[in-house]
C-alpha cells in the first residue's frame, strides 16, 4: 500500500530539550573557566577562517581555553549586570560581547598575550566582497599557478573553468594560455565571485587573518582594562561557520 504523502505532525520537544540542555552546559563550562582562570580576554576576528581559528586553540591547548560564537549565551553566563555576574566585575566584559566576539581565558601574563596574538597573522585567501589589496595582473603566456614550487602551468583539464571565470584563454600545447595579460583585480575595488576564486586557483593570498583583543577581565581585581575600541568591519568578518566553530570550540577540550 503506497504511504500516504499527507503532512505529519514532527515533535520538536526532543530537538528543544537537546538544545536547552546545550545551552546549559555552555553556561557551566564557561562559568567554570571564569573561575578557574585569572584572566578573561573578550575579542574579535578580522578575516574569520575555522582553521587558523582551531590552530589558535591548538597551539594554547596546555594554558588557555576559547570560546567563539553564541554571544548571547557568552552574556548570559558572564552576566551583564552587577546581580547577575558570575565573578566580581565580570559583567563589564560581558555587556560588551556582541556580534561575532570570543572569549580566551588564561593565567599568562597580558604582555605575553598580546605580543602573540600580534605576531599571529597567517595569510589567506580573500573573499567576494573583500576589497582587493593590490592590484593583480596575469601576464601573457601560460596561467600559472603560483602556490606550487616551482610554479607551475594549470592542466587542460581546468582550462574550462578559468574561460568561466573570466580569462580568455586558449590551448597551446594542452596548456591554458593567455594571448594577453589579463587584469584579474584592482586594489581598492570590490571582488567579485570569480575573481576570488581566480585568487585562490592561482594562489594569490590578500586578506589575513587577525585576533584583535578588546578588553580583559582580571580575577584578582575584578577589574576590566578596555584594550582596542576599534571594531572589526563587516567586510573583514567574513562570513565563515561562526555557529560550527563555537559548537568545536566551546565544547571540546
Amino acid at each position: 500500500m503506497p504511504k500516504s504523502k499527507r503532512a505529519q505532525v514532527v515533535s520538536l520537544t526532543k530537538v528543544t530539550k537537546k538544545t536547552r540542555e546545550h545551552k546549559s552546559a555552555l553556561i557551566q563550562e564557561l562559568q567554570g573557566n571564569a573561575e578557574k582562570w585569572e584572566y578573561c580576554w573578550l575579542f574579535e576576528v578580522g578575516n574569520m577562517r575555522n582553521a587558523h581559528l582551531k590552530t589558535v586553540r591548538k597551539l594554547w591547548k596546555d594554558s588557555a581555553r576559547m570560546f567563539f560564537g553564541r554571544g548571547a549565551v557568552m552574556a548570559k553566563a558572564l552576566g551583564t549586570t552587577p546581580d547577575e555576574e558570575c565573578r566580581t566585575g565580570i559583567h563589564k566584559l560581558g555587556k560588551q560581547i556582541k556580534g561575532q566576539v570570543g572569549l580566551f581565558f588564561t593565567n599568562s601574563e597580558p604582555e605575553e598575550v598580546i605580543s602573540w596574538f600580534d605576531d599571529f597573522h597567517p595569510d589567506d585567501f580573500a573573499r567576494a566582497g573583500n576589497k582587493a589589496t593590490r592590484t593583480v595582473v596575469i601576464p601573457e603566456g601560460p596561467v600559472m599557478q603560483y602556490h606550487s614550487v616551482p610554479p607551475e602551468p594549470f592542466p587542460h583539464n581546468e582550462e574550462p573553468q578559468l574561460r568561466k571565470l573570466g580569462l580568455r584563454t586558449v590551448m597551446k600545447k594542452g596548456v591554458p594560455t593567455l594571448d594577453a595579460a589579463h587584469e584579474l583585480c584592482k586594489a581598492g575595488k570590490t571582488l567579485t565571485p570569480e575573481q576570488a576564486q581566480l585568487l585562490k586557483l592561482i594562489g594569490e593570498k590578500m586578506v589575513e587573518f587577525r585576533v584583535r583583543l578588546r578588553a580583559r577581565w582580571n580575577a584578582s581585581n575584578g577589574e576590566v582594562v578596555q584594550i582596542d575600541s576599534t571594531e572589526i568591519s563587516t567586510e573583514e568578518q567574513g562570513d565563515d561557520a561562526v555557529e560550527d566553530a563555537a559548537e568545536e570550540d566551546a565544547m571540546s577540550e
